[in-house]
């Protein structure tokens, strides 16, 4: 597991990567803005941020830039116990708050419960395609795609159903229920396209059964 420290202060910098390698973990460091932006990609599994930074802005501001490339699970960090900050914390998607000073045996177990989390999160695969069906979120490679409700109903039971041939009537039952008998089936069609065009599936990971329907696989 890889674990970010956006940290401006150098001896709790090393503290926590002290701890966390000594854990098991691999660390990647950063004291400021700038170098986070530098240093920290996708292949971080969790964010430890300081909401205060010194070269500009804070780390709220910084973890909303951060995940324009993936969602990216983040406890944060604050000298200050301020309501309106957790607030903001939280709406920004963290997962933990913690004020200073603090236990890094209380951190470390705080770390623990957010990965295992993470881990049981429910994820399907499908080529490039990614989709996070806890938080309803759907990623093509790093970049998140914005679907529609019945959009993601449409990707999500494709994808739970990776390499079965799925006919027009299953579809439009599993999305509409009882009022499917009320849908036109070319609508599942236009649908499909829709879809397809979002996720700019140029290497047909969903691809049209002639007579029979679609299946989602790579």
């Amino acid at each position: 597991m890889v674990i970010g420290i956006i940290e401006d202060d150098k001896l709790l910098r090393k503290a926590l990567d002290t701890s966390l390698k000594n854990q098991g973990y691999t660390t990647i460091l950063a004291a400021s803005r700038k170098e986070a932006i530098k240093n920290i990609d996708s292949s971080v599994d969790l964010l430890i941020v300081d909401i205060g930074l010194p070269d500009g802005g804070d780390g709220i501001n910084l973890y909303q830039e951060l995940q324009k490339n993936g969602k990216i699970p983040a406890i944060f960090l604050t000298a200050k116990d301020d309501e309106k900050d957790m607030l903001k914390a939280f709406d920004t998607g963290a997962d933990d708050y913690v004020v200073k000073p603090f236990s890094i045996k209380v951190l470390l177990k705080r770390i623990e419960v957010v990965l295992k989390r993470k881990s049981n999160e429910n994820t399907f695969l499908c080529g490039q395609v990614i989709l996070y069906s806890d938080r309803k979120q759907v990623f093509v490679g790093e970049t998140e795609i914005f679907l529609t409700v019945k959009e993601y109903q449409l990707l999500e039971y494709l994808i739970m159903n990776q390499n079965q041939v799925l006919t027009k009537e299953m579809i439009m039952e599993n999305i509409w229920g009882i009022d499917s008998e009320f849908i036109d089936p070319n609508t599942i069609s236009v649908m499909i396209s829709r879809l397809k065009k979002k996720l700019k599936d140029s290497s047909n990971v969903i691809s049209n059964v002639f007579g029979m329907g679609y299946r989602m696989g790579d």
